[in-house]
């Protein structure tokens, strides 16, 4: 295997995210869903500064990476996938790695929250993919 087969992935720095896996893993490993506050994070991953040519985003889409007429047709009420990124060894880093568009629907229809599924860390590393290194590998095998 030399890269992500295909379904459904969340592509993040040099990080994939397989979102057919994490489905699988939350029906497998049954959940509630958690509230996620649509102004907050569609802030944070710049939904809401998408029209301003001046803003760069760092996590969300650009611009013209938005399918603005799809997001408005998508299902509210299926849950968003948040993972959980591990930094300095401390399972701290919250990153939505599906539900992009419909969070761009809610926060554009003024809705306050959306069901969301928080993964935990170990979870997110069974999803998580780094295509430099290869499939499976989160971080460089130190020298021996």
């Amino acid at each position: 295997m030399t890269g992500p087969q295909p379904g459904q992935w969340f592509h993040f720095g040099p990080w994939v995210f397989s979102i057919n896996a994490a489905e699988a893993l939350i029906a497998t490993t049954p959940r509630n869903t958690q509230p996620l506050d649509v102004t907050t994070w569609a802030d944070a991953y710049g939904l809401t500064r998408l029209d301003d040519p001046h803003t760069v985003n760092l996590i969300g889409p650009t611009s013209t990476g938005l399918d603005r007429a799809y997001a408005m047709t998508t299902n509210l009420a299926k849950p968003l996938i948040v993972a959980q990124l591990t930094i300095t060894g401390q399972p701290q880093a919250p990153l939505l790695i599906d539900g992009i568009h419909r969070l761009y629907r809610a926060w554009r229809e003024r809705v306050p929250r959306l069901p969301a599924y928080l993964l935990t860390a170990e979870e997110t590393r069974q999803i998580q993919h780094n295509t430099l290194l290869s499939p499976g590998r989160t971080t460089i095998a130190p020298p021996h």
